[in-house]
């Protein structure tokens, strides 16, 4: 197959995705990966095919998300320049890293690290990128719930339907919510995540900082297989992809 041929690459991108689709190439609509591939191919004068690290949703953001393709003519740290100067103002080609033959941007992933951003004071600068949640939150008692994502590994109430995943089992190794720049922030870091996942939590998490959900029914919805239980109300402009982790180095093109 031609994607097979040439050198493997790892691509970093940072983007803001309100005007977007989500990341995944779809029909007749506008998102990341098909920028990013519409460019790639253009340059490099032949058809480049990527694949995606984290497929995030539409209007959702990423300060780190990587894609892989190869590209048969060499790529080098003055081609970012370029390819930058034809991509969209809110798509950003941050480095490229030469990988080995084998090497996968979303099966060898070991981590992701998500932020969820909410604001409590109506902002006419902070609609695009953060959820405007108007109720009086205890930060206290949203931690509560946050520190028993640790010591929780089956998140099917979690995730919307029609996932099509042979396991519902993440493993989070970090979770905490935290005051900062004016915002309640979410942040939270797993081996894998499901569909929906990150917004479901937030949003059934803001039930108990708001008292309409206690710690027993938290927990039961927690332990649930359920999705009925789960509210998935959190809207996509208020989640970040915040990094990825590979477990080996990457290392920049010249």
């Amino acid at each position: 197959m031609a994607e097979q041929l040439g050198q493997r690459y790892f691509f970093e991108v940072s983007y803001k995705g309100t005007n977007y689709s989500g990341f995944q190439v779809q029909e007749n609509a506008s998102t990341i990966q098909g920028e990013l591939e519409k460019v790639l191919s253009t340059f490099y004068k032949t058809q480049t095919h990527l694949t995606g690290s984290s497929r995030t949703d539409a209007g959702v953001h990423a300060h780190q998300n990587y894609f892989h393709g190869n590209i048969v003519n060499l790529v080098t740290s003055k081609h970012i320049y370029n390819l930058n100067a034809m991509l969209p103002s809110d798509i950003v080609l941050r480095q490229v890293y030469q990988v080995h033959a084998e090497a996968h941007a979303r099966f060898d992933a070991v981590a992701r690290t998500y932020k969820y951003l909410v604001y409590s004071e109506k902002s006419p600068f902070k609609a695009d990128r953060a959820w405007y949640y108007p109720f009086p939150l205890d930060l206290e008692a949203l931690n509560w719930a946050a520190k028993s994502l640790l010591t929780h590994n089956d998140y099917e109430a979690f995730s919307k339907r029609n996932s099509q995943v042979h396991t519902y089992n993440c493993e989070v190794m970090q979770a905490e919510w935290k005051e900062e720049g004016g915002y309640y922030v979410f942040q939270v870091k797993a081996n894998r995540f499901l569909r929906g996942m990150v917004r479901g939590l937030v949003a059934t998490m803001l039930k108990v900082g708001r008292g309409v959900m206690s710690q027993d029914e938290w927990l039961s919805v927690l332990a649930s297989k359920d999705q009925t239980l789960c509210d998935f109300s959190a809207p996509s402009q208020g989640l970040f992809l915040i990094s990825v982790a590979y477990p080996y180095t990457l290392k920049p093109v010249d």
